[in-house]
């Protein structure tokens, strides 16, 4: 329980490193590519939400069997 709890307070100076780790693995001109790609994952995920939002708030309609049907049009 101890050991969750040191990931999720990271500090600055971590951050700034993990950030020159990343640039040394992958370049300068890598990381803009990769960025681009992830804005569009991100663009793509949340549409996919918001389109399953729209579908669970639309009321659900019920088709009637055909004789209630008829019987209704009388």
């Amino acid at each position: 329980m101890h050991n969750i709890l040191l990931f999720g307070s990271f500090g600055w100076q971590e951050i700034l490193l993990i950030a020159l780790v990343i640039l040394l693995l992958f370049g300068g001109k890598k990381i803009p590519e990769l960025m681009k790609g992830l804005g569009k994952g991100v663009k793509s995920f949340k549409e996919g939400v918001s389109e399953v939002e729209k579908e669970v708030e639309k009321p659900v309609e019920e088709e009637k069997p055909a004789e209630e049907k008829e019987a209704d049009e009388q």
